[in-house]
């Protein structure tokens, strides 16, 4: 049985190095990528302090992605390409990094609490299949360091999960 263990924050690098080796141990064997995105949700959620939602969107169609599993307050259930943060991520190819998402245009507010976001891509041999996308109700939460960090989770859960079961 999996038990994540309390891990010192005061080290980003070592924190989320240690919480890859967690997300790892916690997704051997299993290949079911719902499963494995409910796991990897909350253990996120667990564990990266400061956070109010950590959660996936996944891609249903070239200009729409559909909400998955996540830790938080009820969500915004669809997703434009191209809208808000996660659906410019997806529509630029690219990790997005916001400090204050009052200063986003367009911001799509699931959450009136959240102040920053970041929103890392889901990615396997065919491409982009969603998003990892986390909140907090602290603007500045995040840094170039998390999202280094919640890359590599993300790519540690794309790996292990199996989309096509």
């Amino acid at each position: 049985m999996f038990a994540a263990k309390a891990i010192d924050t005061s080290d980003k690098a070592a924190f989320y190095r240690d919480l890859a080796t967690q997300l790892k141990a916690l997704l051997d064997g299993e290949r079911d990528s719902i499963a494995n995105a409910a796991n990897t949700a909350a253990l996120i959620f667990q564990m990266v302090p400061d956070l109010n939602w950590a959660g996936f969107y996944f891609l249903q169609s070239d200009e729409e992605m559909v909400l998955g599993p996540f830790q938080g307050k009820p969500a915004c259930v669809r997703i434009a390409v191209g809208k808000g943060v996660c659906g410019t991520a997806v529509e630029l190819g690219t990790s997005m990094l916001i400090k204050d998402v009052h200063d986003f245009p367009g911001h799509i507010a699931c959450d009136a609490d959240s102040r920053s976001e970041l929103v890392v891509l889901l990615e396997d041999d065919d491409g982009v299949f969603g998003v990892l996308d986390l909140d907090s109700p602290l603007p500045g939460r995040f840094d170039k360091a998390d999202q280094a960090g919640i890359e590599t989770l993300a790519a540690i859960y794309a790996a292990a999960s199996s989309l096509e079961d």
